[in-house]
C-alpha cells in the first residue's frame, strides 16, 4: 500500500528543523520574542507553497466534470432515502467534517461506556425494498458510523484515504472491477464507497444500477436551495443528469465509475492554501499575530510537526497515538493485514482544524483544547494506551505555557477564511436537511395499544412534492396487525387527526406487543398538494387492547414543498400524456404495472408493487 513511511516523514521534518534551528524553537518557552522566526519567514516561500495538485491522466480535470462532481457531492438524491449527500457529513465551513456528532455505542454495544464513538448519522436501516428494518445495534433509529468523518479539503494530496487507508490509489471500476486508474486514484476509490454503504447512504443489497437509474430520472439538486453561481449556471434551463454527464464525459451514460470520477474531480479543487501561515511563510511578517507566531514556534518545539508536517500539516502517514486499545478498532491493520499496523490511523491535516466540533478518529474529544491536553498528558486528560503506541509519542512535549499558543496558531493561523465563510471553491447550496422549515416533526398525540405501547411513526424523507421514495413507517405496534395511514389537512385535536383520507394499509411484521414494524411508500402527488401546504399523518393500528379497537401513533406534521426546479406537472395520473385523465390512462398504467415497467413505479420506491397501484388509484380519482 502506498503511504509515506516514517523515514520520509522524519526527513521532511529535519528540513524544517535545520532551517529554523533549535535555539529559535526554544525561545518561546523562555518568554522571549520570536524574532528569528519572523526574520526567516521569507526564506520559506519555496518550501511552504503547496505543490501542484496531482491529477491522474486517466481522469483529467475539466470544468464540466468539476461542476458535475459538485452537483453530485451536494445532491441528497444520491442516497436511497433522499436524506444524505456527501456534503451532509462533509460540511465545508466545518473544515469538511461533520458537526452533528452522532453516538455509536462502540464494540461493546452499550451506550455511555468508554469505547463509544462520535460518528456521522447516516440512514435508517432499510431492506432492498427501502422498507424500514431492525438493525442489531440501532434498531429502528438512524445508524451512525463507527468513525468520524475525514475532510475532503486538501485530500487530493493523499496517496490513500479513509482513516484505515482502504481507499487505495489504484481505482477499479466499482461494477466490473477493471482497473481504470493504476495510481493516483485514491479520491475516486473513496468516492465509490458511500453511495452503496448501508450505514451512510444506501439500503441493504443495493447495486450501482439502482443508483444510476435513479439519477437518470431525478432533477439535479432538486432538494437543495441557494445553488452556488457555477452550479446555477450549469443547471440553467432544466438540465438533466444525462446531459451533465454528456458534457463531462462525451455521452449521456451514467455509470458508477463516472460518478466517482466526477466527485473526485470536484474534490481536487478543494485546496485550502490561503491561511495567515501561508502569507507569513511567503514573506508577510505581519500575516500572523505575535501570539500565532509564538504558537507556530511552539508547535515545532513540541514536536507536533513530526507527524503534522508543513505545508499540508500531515505526512499522510499512519500512527497509533494510544487513543484507545487497538482491539476496539484495528485501523490500518484491517487494510494491510499486518499485526504491526494495529491501532494505526491516518494522520489528519490541521488546516482549518479550528472549525471542527469533534476530533480524532473516534470523535471522542469535543474541543481543540482537549486534543492538546491529550498530547500534553495533562491532568484529567484521557489516558494513553501503550499497546503498539508509536514511539514518536514519547517525543511530543507540550509544556502548559505552550498549549494556548499552539491552539491559537492552529485555530487562527491555519484558517483559510474561504472555508469559514463558504466562499468559492468552498461554497455550498442549502441542503434539505439544513432547512428546519422543510422538516417533518412529531407533535404529540397517540393512543396506546397492547402492552401499553404507543405506535411510533417514522418519517425520515424530505416531503418534496413529486419526490420518489417518500415513505412513512410504523414501529412499536402490535405484531401482525393491520395498520392504516391517514392524512389530514387539519391539525390534530386531543392527539388525533380527523382523516381527510386513508392513503394506505399495511400489515406489521409478526411478533409480540410493541414489535410490529411496517413501511408505506407514498408518492406526494402534485395534483393533490401544493407548495407550502402542511398536512398531518397518523397511523391507526387495529388492536383489541386499545380504546376503540385502534392504537394511534403520534402525529407527524409534514410541511410540503416544491423542489428548486418547481413542482412537477400536476397531473401524474395522466399516464398516457393526452392532457386528460380518463380510462385510457388507467389501462396504460395497468399494462405497465403488469409488465413491471419502471414507469409503473408510481411511488418511487424502486420497485413495482401493490403500493404503486394504490397510489395511482388515489391520483387517478383526484383527477387534474
Amino acid at each position: 500500500m502506498a503511504r509515506l513511511d516514517d523515514g520520509r516523514e522524519a526527513g521532511a521534518i529535519r528540513k524544517i528543523r535545520g532551517r529554523f534551528g533549535r535555539a529559535t524553537l526554544a525561545t518561546v518557552f523562555l518568554g522571549m520574542p520570536v524574532v528569528a522566526g519572523v526574520a526567516l519567514a521569507a526564506a520559506y516561500a519555496a518550501f511552504a507553497a503547496l505543490p501542484p495538485v496531482p491529477v491522474p491522466p486517466e481522469n483529467p480535470l475539466t470544468e464540466e466534470k468539476r461542476v458535475l462532481g459538485k452537483v453530485l457531492f451536494f445532491d441528497e438524491q444520491l442516497s436511497s432515502t433522499n436524506t444524505v449527500s456527501c456534503a451532509t457529513c462533509h460540511v465545508m465551513n466545518r473544515a469538511g467534517a461533520d458537526p452533528r456528532n452522532g453516538s455509536h455505542p462502540g464494540p461493546d454495544g452499550l451506550p455511555g461506556t468508554p469505547d463509544d464513538k462520535r460518528g456521522s448519522p447516516g440512514i435508517f436501516r432499510s431492506n432492498v425494498f427501502s422498507d424500514f428494518i431492525r438493525d442489531q445495534v440501532f434498531n429502528t433509529q438512524v445508524q451512525v458510523t463507527s468513525r468520524s468523518a475525514n475532510s475532503p479539503i486538501n485530500a487530493a494530496y493523499a496517496p490513500t484515504l479513509f482513516w484505515d487507508g482502504r481507499a487505495s490509489g489504484q481505482f477499479r471500476d466499482p461494477v466490473s472491477g477493471q482497473v481504470i486508474i493504476p495510481a493516483g486514484g485514491a479520491l475516486e476509490s473513496q468516492a465509490a464507497g458511500p453511495p452503496v454503504n448501508g450505514v451512510e447512504m444506501a439500503h441493504d443489497d443495493i447495486d450501482w444500477s439502482q443508483v444510476t437509474s435513479k439519477l437518470s430520472g431525478v432533477r439535479p439538486l432538486d432538494l437543495a436551495t441557494n445553488h452556488p453561481p457555477d452550479v446555477a449556471q450549469a443547471l440553467a434551463g432544466g438540465v438533466t443528469y444525462p446531459e451533465l454527464f454528456r458534457r463531462a464525459f462525451g455521452d449521456t451514460e451514467i455509470t458508477a465509475a463516472r460518478i466517482s470520477m466526477a466527485i473526485a474531480t470536484y474534490q481536487r479543487t478543494l485546496i485550502a492554501d490561503q491561511t495567515p501561515w501561508d502569507a507569513f511563510i511567503a514573506g508577510n511578517n505581519n500575516a500572523m499575530t505575535q501570539a500565532q507566531r509564538d504558537g507556530w514556534q511552539a508547535f515545532q518545539a513540541s514536536n507536533c510537526a513530526l507527524c503534522h508536517i508543513p505545508p499540508l500539516f500531515t505526512g499522510n502517514g499512519f500512527r497509533n497515538i494510544g487513543l484507545r486499545p487497538p482491539p476496539e478498532d484495528r485501523g490500518l491493520q484491517e487494510t494491510t493485514g499486518q499485526f504491526a499496523d494495529r491501532g494505526k490511523f491516518k494522520v489528519p491535516g490541521l488546516r482549518n482544524v479550528g472549525q471542527k466540533t469533534s476530533f480524532m478518529h473516534t470523535g471522542m474529544l469535543p474541543t481543540l483544547t482537549e486534543v492538546i491536553r491529550f498530547y500534553a498528558r495533562a491532568p484529567g486528560a484521557p489516558p494513553q494506551f501503550p499497546d503498539n503506541q508509536d514511539p514518536i509519542m514519547q517525543q511530543v512535549n507540550v509544556p502548559p505555557q505552550a498549549a494556548p499558543l499552539i491552539e491559537d496558531f492552529l485555530r487562527n493561523g491555519l484558517l483559510d477564511p474561504r472555508v469559514r465563510d463558504r466562499l468559492f471553491p468552498f461554497d455550498a447550496p442549502t441542503l434539505a436537511s439544513e432547512r428546519p422549515e422543510h422538516r417533518t416533526t412529531i407533535i404529540g398525540g397517540g393512543t396506546p395499544g397492547q402492552g401499553g405501547f404507543i405506535p411510533r411513526i417514522i418519517a425520515d424523507a424530505p416531503p418534496m412534492i413529486g419526490t420518489p421514495g417518500f415513505r412513512i413507517g410504523v414501529d412499536v405496534a402490535r405484531g401482525s396487525a393491520v395498520a392504516r395511514l391517514a392524512y389530514s389537512i387539519s391539525g390534530p385535536v386531543n392527539g388525533r387527526i380527523t382523516p381527510t383520507a386513508f392513503i394506505g394499509e399495511v400489515v406489521t411484521s409478526p411478533g409480540t406487543a410493541g414489535t410490529g414494524l411496517a413501511t408505506f411508500h407514498w408518492g406526494l402527488d402534485p395534483a393533490m398538494f401544493s407548495d407550502g401546504q402542511v398536512i398531518f399523518l397518523q397511523w391507526f393500528v387495529q388492536d383489541a387492547a386499545a380504546a376503540g379497537g385502534e392504537a394511534l401513533s403520534r402525529v407527524a406534521r409534514v410541511p410540503l414543498f416544491c423542489g428548486s426546479w418547481g413542482c412537477p406537472p400536476a397531473c401524474p395520473s395522466d399516464f398516457d400524456g393526452s392532457g386528460f385523465v380518463d380510462l385510457d390512462d388507467y389501462v396504460a398504467f395497468v399494462d405497465s404495472f403488469e409488465q413491471g415497467l419502471d414507469d409503473a413505479d408510481f411511488d418511487g420506491s424502486g420497485f413495482v408493487d401493490i403500493e404503486d397501484f394504490t397510489v395511482f388509484v388515489l391520483s387517478f380519482e383526484a383527477g387534474c
